[in-house]
């Protein structure tokens, strides 16, 4: 486990300097990016839009500029001290694996969905030249490439926003005493409210572009288990999303440190520890090691969780259920890149990554022993239902998470969607072609 790579401080001068600098010429960057490529007044249906105006181009750059502007300020607010800047928290720049492996997922994901679309969109014109000849070459690709990449700034803002949200949901309670913690940098965030809230960014994103949702989504929606293997490696890193206790012996099992264990990439003692510890150490439950049963009172051979975790500086031994599922997202990428070879109507891959990817967060939520994530159990206590909740213990097959109901509504989305454009595509095919009047 290796939580943090670097963590950079702001207390001197020139440093403080540096990053105002960094923050400006990133700003500005994004602001560019949004004058370039800006698009003219869409013409009629198969032409090319028009060129942009100058008022398009400045109209884009300044609403991508507000928005980055945005962003850097809580960012700054967050890295330098006060006296740097009005109501600085002088946290610095920890440079965290998760951060970094996250950033990276998104960025080969996004890299990966613009080259399938350039492909997807393909369409050769001959075009003729000054010497009287020509040459193919493909007109509609590269602008669905450059659309893509486009995207992938409202993809991620709609992915932060809505994975905050849902995560601000789950845990209201915490954030009932305080809502202004809800717009904390140092929160948590859900994979399941990202993508949902990507997709509503996709979505609008396509209607306003005139491109068919469903075929955007075909194309897009394998990439997003890319980006989620490498996404849970980082959590596997930060030691967050972790599984249950696993017994005594287990040849596929992990231990998540504490404060005095965890290092940087420097060897480095780092000050925090691990989310998997942090909740260990509160944990008053006991477990009995050889089985790693989790039971609610003593019992023979059993020990407090969080005496065993005081002791020993590390978690007991866990699934390492962000491993499962990183694997299972890979998996999950080149099969359906494979099935794009055989689609035989827009939504068919979109569908099936929605039922298989329902089963397999399902099933790895089966080993997950992080409470925190939002259950049954914890839905009813927070409603007052104490004796309803005792109903449902923490360990109970049916004290399904949030995110299995999740996956219970997105598989039958998934599967509806997939009959009604099968059914669609048979009675188009069986229709025949329309004869000619006589």
């Amino acid at each position: 486990m290796l939580p943090v790579l670097v963590h950079f401080t702001f207390t001197a001068l020139w440093s403080q300097l540096l990053l105002y600098a960094v923050a400006l010429a990133a700003v500005a960057y994004i602001a560019y990016n949004g004058w370039r490529n800006a698009e003219g007044t869409p013409g009629a249906k198969g032409e090319k839009p028009a060129a942009p105006t100058s008022q398009q181009r400045m109209t884009r750059a300044l609403t991508y500029g507000a928005i980055a502007a945005a962003i850097a300020w809580f960012g700054l607010r967050y890295a330098l001290p006060a006296s740097a800047i009005p109501g600085g928290k002088g946290e610095g720049i920890p440079v965290h694996t998760y951060g970094v492996l996250l950033a990276t997922g998104f960025i080969t994901a996004a890299s990966v969905a613009a080259r399938l679309a350039q492909e997807e969109w393909r369409k050769l014109s001959w075009v003729p030249d000054a010497q009287g000849g020509g040459q193919w070459v493909d007109t509609e690709g590269p602008r669905k490439r450059e659309a893509i990449l486009d995207l992938s700034f409202y993809v991620l803002v709609g992915g932060l926003v809505g994975s905050r949200v849902l995560f601000v949901l789950v845990n209201w309670q915490d954030y009932a005493r305080d809502w202004t913690q809800a717009f904390s940098l140092g929160g948590g965030l859900v994979f399941y409210g990202g993508l949902i809230g990507a997709a509503l960014a996709a979505w609008y994103f396509a209607r306003t572009n005139g491109m068919d949702f469903l075929r955007l989504a075909d194309v897009a929606i394998p990439t997003v288990s890319l980006g989620q293997c490498l996404g849970r490696l980082g959590c596997f890193s930060a030691g967050c999303c972790w599984g249950d206790v696993a017994a005594a012996g287990s040849r596929f099992m992990a231990h998540f440190p504490g404060s005095g264990l965890a290092r940087d990439l420097f060897g480095r003692l780092g000050g925090s520890s691990s989310l998997a510890f942090q909740s260990q150490a509160q944990d008053s439950r006991y477990v009995v090691e050889a089985t790693g049963e989790v039971l609610h009172h003593a019992a023979p051979g059993a020990v407090r969780i969080s005496e065993w975790v005081a002791q020993h500086g590390t978690t007991l031994p866990v699934y390492p259920t962000q491993i499962y599922e990183s694997v299972g997202q890979l998996v999950l990428f080149l099969a359906l890149l494979y099935a794009r070879r055989f689609r035989r109507f827009h939504g068919q891959i979109f569908a099936l990554w929605l039922m298989c990817y329902a089963v397999l967060r399902t099933s790895v939520e089966l080993f997950r022993g992080d409470v925190e994530r939002g259950t049954l159990n914890g839905l009813l206590r927070s409603l007052g239902a104490s004796g309803l909740a005792d109903a449902v213990p923490l360990e109970a097959w049916y004290n399904i998470s949030t995110s299995q109901f999740i996956s219970l509504c997105m598989f039958t989305f998934g599967a509806t969607l997939l009959y009604r454009r099968i059914r669609q595509a048979s009675e188009v095919a069986g229709a025949g072609p329309t004869p000619s009047p006589a």
